[in-house]
């Protein structure tokens, strides 16, 4: 089973290549947005619980999670492997991620990073924001202080993986395909 985590701040191009990952692999698409979502919509008991604190304003537990994601892999068990997007995006979350992978005989086989600088970013941002409407990527201070958040937060986590010698960093500019290209001699290293 190939289990990824696609990595990368806002902008970085991750929908994108998760999009060509799955078409090329057979991968299954794991965000954990799209996830808390379904269980609410299905009024699951974590999906219930993960509601009434999103009500509250109060950020959904990382065990809330990481029963989802378990929920996930579940009903899923003949999956060629998963793509995780935007989990984890802490120490801990990475943690709790492989205790799980490994009560189920399975393991995060490599986190890639998608390497942008925050000039390009930013410039990508502005024009999502132009075509998406999206308002988060219409105001230049939110953008840089997104991409702030993001490095702060999450620098950590590539050292995580890149002690387990997991850690790839893949140029995210260039031409969609060419950074396919690149993404996918990782990810056929990590078959063979």
């Amino acid at each position: 089973m190939l289990n990824l985590v696609l990595f990368g701040p806002p902008g970085a191009g991750k929908g994108t290549q998760s999009q060509n990952l799955i078409a090329a692999y057979g991968l299954i698409h794991l965000s954990t947005g799209d996830i808390l979502r379904n269980e609410i919509s299905q009024g699951t008991l974590l999906g219930t619980e993960a509601k009434k604190l999103m009500d509250e304003g109060l950020l959904v537990p990382d065990a809330v999670v990481i029963g989802m994601i378990s929920n996930k892999l579940d009903a899923n068990k003949e999956a060629k492997g998963f793509i995780f997007d935007g989990f984890p995006r802490t120490v801990a979350q990475a943690e709790a991620l492989d205790n799980l992978l490994k009560s189920k005989k399975a393991s995060i086989a490599a986190m890639i990073a998608l390497d942008v600088d925050s000039v390009e970013l930013e410039k990508r941002l502005l024009l999502r924001g132009k075509n998406s409407g999206r308002v988060d990527d219409q105001n230049p201070e939110i953008i840089k202080k997104r991409i702030v958040e993001y490095t702060n937060k999450t620098a950590v986590l590539a050292s995580f993986y890149a002690s387990q010698n997991k850690f790839y960093s893949v140029n995210g500019i260039g031409s969609i395909d060419s950074i396919f290209d690149d993404l996918n001699k990782i990810v056929i290293s990590l078959i063979k």
